[in-house]
């Protein structure tokens, strides 16, 4: 697929609207502000917005934060975002508390060349995720440009993601420099895989990961499998899993998905002991449970010692990995383990010259956590757009960059 860069833009003087990922965790402190605990997808974004501020664009960012539910929400308002911009940028950035309308209007038309204004979180809007074309206008507010620096929202078709875009010429619209390296990180994993090709799947459900599974059992040699979507495909199997998390309504798929491994011959491993607890606390009692049936009042909450060392023979003997979620509740010390592991048998395939792609979310804070970082060959800001464009076909955001 053909698209431009950003180089290929005239953007001097002119209103360039950017999508960037600001949808960062943060945390309430007890005087009542927010605090931003991994700003990785902000400071991704600023080769981006230094490049066009130092070419003279009046830069005007967008992007969503978190999931709000009924507009405007003081918790989740992108003015965190833009105190950390600035210090990363060196340079002012106004932060505005509306995404349209007159306050928007009038900081845009007094906008200088070369300064950056951040949008409030374009979220607060239903018409956001709608999709909506109206609303698209009102957002697009007379930029002449559009750039895509977003790859973890590329697989949304939203106002911002593939509506502004669409109101500009093909030859208008270009991807930043994060969205770029993300392409062409997946394009290499895609392009020549060297085997053996082993993925990793956690997190907690399998309806989030459905499709992926289906496409990489057609890709790889082996499938490991923890996190909390391990014990539906446990369920599936027809093993014991006490009180531990379970899609009962994705059992067929599991089950389908079991068969297809068996069909092809790739080796699907799934959890052969676990850590556990009665309740879901931190704090709670922790319980080795030996072999693949949890007692019934318990539930797993990480992988046992014997799933570990399966999971990193396999590692050990791969030459490409994609890893994409948790195997445990890393965030608390009892649960870690399985998660640190994985984390640190990756960094030594990578260090051994094994092509090594994580995919987003919770598999960064993971790296984070353990000082892992510029360990690995790729790490993806995106992990839904990371686990779709593994499915193959054009994410909807990238669509929107195409010039023919």
């Amino acid at each position: 697929m053909r698209f431009q860069r950003i180089d290929d833009l005239d953007v001097k003087g002119r209103r360039v609207f950017v999508r960037v990922d600001f949808n960062v965790p943060l945390e309430k402190l007890p005087d009542g502000t927010q605090r931003i605990t991994e700003d990785s997808r902000i400071q991704a974004a600023v080769p981006t917005i230094r490049d066009l501020v130092q070419r003279g664009a009046k830069v005007v960012l967008a992007s969503h934060l978190g999931r709000p539910k009924k507009g405007p929400s003081d918790d989740l308002r992108l003015a965190p975002c833009a105190a950390r911009l600035r210090e990363l940028l060196g340079q002012p950035v106004t932060a505005l508390r509306a995404c349209i309308g007159a306050e928007v209007d009038a900081a845009l038309a007094q906008q200088a060349a070369g300064s950056v204004v951040l949008l409030e979180n374009v979220r607060f809007h239903p018409e956001e995720e709608a999709g909506d074309a109206a609303f698209a206008a009102r957002l697009r507010n007379g930029c002449e440009r559009y750039v895509n620096d977003a790859f973890g929202t590329a697989h949304r078709a939203h106002a911002s993601v593939t509506g502004v875009a669409a109101l500009l010429p093909p030859n208008a619209r270009a991807a930043g420099r994060l969205m770029e390296k993300e392409l062409a990180a997946l394009d290499a994993l895609l392009a020549s895989i060297a085997r053996p090709f082993v993925a990793v799947l956690g997190g907690a459900k399998v309806s989030d990961k459905i499709k992926v599974v289906d496409c990489l059992l057609d890709k790889v040699d082996a499938l490991l499998i923890g996190g909390g979507m391990a014990y539906t495909f446990l369920a599936a199997q027809g093993r014991r899993i006490g009180a531990s998390k379970c899609e009962r309504d994705k059992l067929d798929v599991a089950r389908a998905a079991l068969d297809k491994a068996a069909r092809r011959g790739v080796r699907l491993l799934l959890p052969v002991d676990h850590v556990a607890a009665a309740t879901f606390d931190a704090k709670a009692p922790v319980q080795a449970v030996a072999g693949s049936d949890v007692p019934d009042g318990q539930m797993g909450l990480d992988v046992g010692p014997q799933t570990i060392a399966a999971f990193e023979r396999e590692l050990a003997a791969a030459r490409t990995i994609v890893w994409n979620g948790p195997l445990g509740v890393f965030e608390w010390k009892a649960f870690e383990n399985g998660s640190k592991s994985v984390a640190q048998a990756i960094a030594a395939a990578t260090a051994r010259g094994a092509a090594t792609v994580i995919g987003g979310g919770d598999s960064v804070a993971v790296i984070e956590q353990f000082g892992l970082q510029g360990r690995y060959q790729h790490v993806s800001t995106g992990g839904g757009a990371f686990l779709e464009a593994l499915e193959g076909g054009v994410l909807p955001g990238v669509g929107a960059l195409q010039l023919s």
